[in-house]
């Protein structure tokens, strides 16, 4: 057991070398109203979310994350570009089931974080450079990805606007969107609903039901997408590699997917700016369906820094891309932001090793 003292010590070295990169160092509340919150965090961070009710401030949510809550204060008032960093603890329910693990996971752990509101193309670049100097000493595996390339494909999809959108809503969810992505490849049965003057009953009103009756037979007017759509995107899924190969393989494969184009591109730029920062991105990973295993807020450049030899453990470290959340809390403006966490506890424990 890692004491707690040594774990703050930890948090607090990380800290400091997050003020040194020019951040202001800011304490969100503990308890948070949940209503904004836990539609922006995902499925997964909801169901791991610790919930109550004040009578005053109605249903609240012990802190799950910081980024959020920072990027309200940000949105509320903060300066254009701004630098924040924070250090303290996050609360998730990790185990699921009724019988408690030999190994239990914290419900309750640290967090040192580092958030980005910048304009300036670097930011990706400058943010991993951050992490990438801080973690050095402990020689992690770095592995990147990119969320604008999956979003790009799906939109780029010769499907309706409306089979486009739910595909986009689960990306985060593998399993879910290879589903509806079967679904859409092949033609839609013919559904017969039988129309008498017996009366509608239960919650859903008559305009709700008819709405979604015609929803239901406008689909067998959608057009399939054809077997070479669904093999694009899987190979794409599957572009993983040292980043500069899988560059190779992505521009290769933007021949044929037109709509990855600039967001192959952009991920040319970002290696370019990580080098001119000494990062040689030879030695990054970068996998095409990382971004799908991370917090659902991230849009652009996803990164992650895990221990080799301890599979069992969560990243040390995680960040990204996440310019949509700000336009969604700053009600319709919006500046670009990346930004990323560290486990200090994680990270006391290699120091023992």
């Amino acid at each position: 057991m890692i004491p707690r003292t040594a774990k703050a010590a930890v948090g607090r070295r990380i800290l400091d070398a997050f003020t040194a990169a020019g951040a202001a160092e800011v304490a969100p509340d503990v308890l948070l109203p949940s209503a904004t919150l836990l539609d922006l965090y995902g499925e997964d961070i909801r169901a791991r979310a610790y919930l109550t009710t004040d009578p005053v401030r109605g249903e609240v949510v012990l802190r799950p994350d910081f980024t959020v809550p920072v990027v309200q204060m940000h949105m509320a008032g903060g300066a254009d570009p701004a630098r924040y960093c924070y250090l303290g603890e996050v609360f998730r329910k990790q185990d699921h089931g009724d019988t408690r693990p030999a190994q239990p996971r914290d419900n309750e752990y640290l967090q040192a974080g580092f958030e980005l509101f910048s304009r300036d193309r670097r930011a990706d670049a400058e943010v991993f450079a951050l992490f990438h100097g801080i973690l050095a000493p402990y020689r992690l595996s770095a592995t990147i990805g990119d969320m604008d390339l999956i979003l790009d494909a799906v939109a780029g999809l010769p499907l309706s606007d409306a089979r486009r959108a739910i595909l986009a809503h689960h990306i985060w969810r593998p399993t879910r969107f290879a589903r509806l992505l079967d679904r859409f490849s092949a033609p839609v049965a013919p559904r017969h609903f039988a129309v008498n003057d017996a009366p509608w009953t239960g919650l859903r009103g008559v305009p709700e039901m008819d709405a979604r009756i015609e929803r239901l037979e406008s689909h067998r007017a959608e057009p399939t997408l054809p077997a070479i759509w669904h093999k694009r995107l899987q190979r794409l899924f599957a572009v993983a590699g040292p980043a500069p190969e899988a560059l190779d393989e992505l521009r290769v494969l933007a021949d044929h997917m037109p709509a990855i184009a600039e967001a192959t591109e952009r991920l040319a730029a970002r290696l370019r700016d990580l080098g001119a920062l000494g990062v040689d991105p030879g030695t990054i990973h970068f996998d095409a369906s990382h971004g799908r295993q991370t917090m659902e807020y991230y849009d652009g450049f996803t990164f992650s820094f895990t221990a080799p030899g301890r599979a069992d453990w969560p990243p040390v470290a995680s960040g990204g891309r996440y310019d949509a959340l700000t336009a969604v809390l700053g009600q319709g403006a919006a500046i670009p932001a990346v930004g990323g966490i560290i486990r200090p506890g994680l990270l006391a424990e290699l120091d023992r090793c």
